[in-house]
């Protein structure tokens, strides 16, 4: 897939705090990143279609993170 720029994840955790990162470390952050990225929007694009719509709305966005949130507990 790799969508994701290495740089931006070691942006994203030099901003978290993380100082220094191994180049594997950051290749699977990222993996999981687009992995996760992937399947919520799979998921707002099922909400959208049950709605009706073609469209994917913030609020289907916003659903599918706390069904996906609610799956994974």
């Amino acid at each position: 897939m790799v969508e994701i720029s290495l740089a931006s994840i070691r942006r994203i955790m030099k901003k978290a705090g993380i100082n220094r990162v191994s180049k594997d470390a950051v290749e699977a952050l990222r993996d999981l990143a687009e992995e996760y990225i992937f399947k919520l929007s799979q998921l707002a694009l099922e909400l959208a279609d049950h709605a009706g719509r073609k469209t994917i709305l913030k609020q289907d966005i916003l659903m599918a993170a706390r069904i996906w949130t609610r799956k994974m507990m």
